[in-house]
């Protein structure tokens, strides 16, 4: 039985379409991420499944337990909410005991409770600080363990890390993903970071414009995106126009230019246009003394600490972005070097038939549209 399932599942406002249609089935302690550009459905899915909004159309289930048409008190769901929501003038203890008073246990439970939720979350001893005595992260906390203390069946968390600054924010990423585990509860998270999402979830989910794009791993949906907007959306893109047709050696995609590149296997059928794409790290720059790969000249220089970004122009004005794990820039900008790829690293994106019409990239970081001159 899924934990959660949506069917058909939409959202109108007037003649906006915020929801479309979607079908979705999460599975009993499974952790899953709604990711999608701003204005794509991701809250206003959330806000469906956790009661805050009606549905205009579909069905959606909780436990196997149709819920559609009941208020947000009746669905055993925990929430968290980007800005914690805690109470100002309740203490630890009292913000996280709030859902069992409501739910009139008696005190001897409600003391067991808290005080079990907070040894997970790891606060034992602040049971009596107000919020404002709280560091970020500590609150962060606090609305985890106050949405846990009644043991719901589903956690819907609605960007809970975005107010906290990065170094926080990867410590408690790292909390989060503990206390899921070890709690095992169904888990939704809606979030438009991708580290977050690809760092986190068992399953993501990447929406635009209200519809689902892709569903399935984090490695999935990163190395073969079934669209160009997945594509473009998840990272940075190194993307090559062309066509695509069987070759001796394999399928390779031939670009206007002349120059044939190995792909890796696909089903698309040979003989269309096609986008395919080749993330940065899975490029390697070697200095151009000949042999194997593409010639190109690097153009800036990234150090990021980890790892080093290349922008690199190919001969024939195109561009690509690699990365690579360098403890100092081996290429300064000018240097002449050729890029390389495994053919299996080269996903040829099935549903994607390129042509002058397609859209630019989503907003945030800029992907690669290497193909185009």
């Amino acid at each position: 039985m899924s934990a959660i399932e949506l069917s058909g599942v939409a959202k109108h406002y007037g003649d906006v379409r915020a929801v479309r249609r979607i079908d979705l089935a999460v599975r009993q302690g499974e952790f899953v991420t709604i990711l999608g550009p701003s204005g794509s459905g991701k809250t206003t899915l959330l806000n469906l499944i956790a009661g805050l909004t009606e549905p205009s159309a579909g069905r959606i289930a909780i436990g196997g337990r149709d819920v559609t048409r009941l208020p947000a008190a009746q669905r055993n769901v925990g929430l968290v909410f980007q800005s914690y929501a805690l109470f100002p003038h309740m203490t630890v203890f009292g913000n996280v005991a709030f859902p069992l008073r409501v739910r009139r246990l008696s005190r001897g439970d409600i003391a067991r409770r808290v005080a079990a939720v907070l040894r997970l979350v790891r606060l034992t001893g602040l049971e009596s600080r107000k919020p404002h005595q709280l560091s970020g992260g500590q609150q962060q906390r606090v609305a985890l363990a106050r949405a846990m203390v009644f043991e719901p069946a589903v956690l819907l968390l609605d960007e809970p890390l975005a107010a906290l600054d990065r170094k926080l924010r990867e410590e408690v990423r790292g909390e989060l993903r503990r206390l899921q585990r070890a709690v095992g509860v169904t888990t939704l998270l809606v979030t438009h970071d991708q580290d977050e999402a690809l760092s986190l979830s068992d399953s993501i989910v990447v929406l635009n414009e209200g519809e689902v794009q892709q569903t399935g791993a984090p490695h999935e949906a990163y190395l073969r995106p079934v669209n160009r907007f997945v594509a473009d959306f998840l990272g940075t893109a190194n993307l090559f126009e062309g066509e695509l047709r069987h070759a001796p050696g394999g399928p390779e995609l031939l670009l206007d230019g002349g120059t044939a590149l190995p792909v890796g296997p696909t089903t698309v059928d040979p003989r269309r246009r096609v986008w395919a794409l080749v993330r940065p790290e899975r490029i390697t720059l070697i200095a151009d003394h000949g042999g194997a790969g593409l010639r190109a000249t690097v153009t800036d220089t990234v150090y990021q600490g980890p790892i080093v970004r290349y922008q690199v122009r190919l001969e024939d004005g195109r561009e690509l972005v690699a990365v690579a794990a360098d403890p100092v820039p081996r290429f300064g900008p000018g240097t002449r070097v050729r890029a390389t790829w495994r053919p299996e690293d080269m996903w040829v994106v099935p549903e994607a038939r390129a042509t002058a019409d397609t859209p630019p990239p989503p907003s945030g970081e800029p992907a690669i549209a290497a193909g185009a001159s």
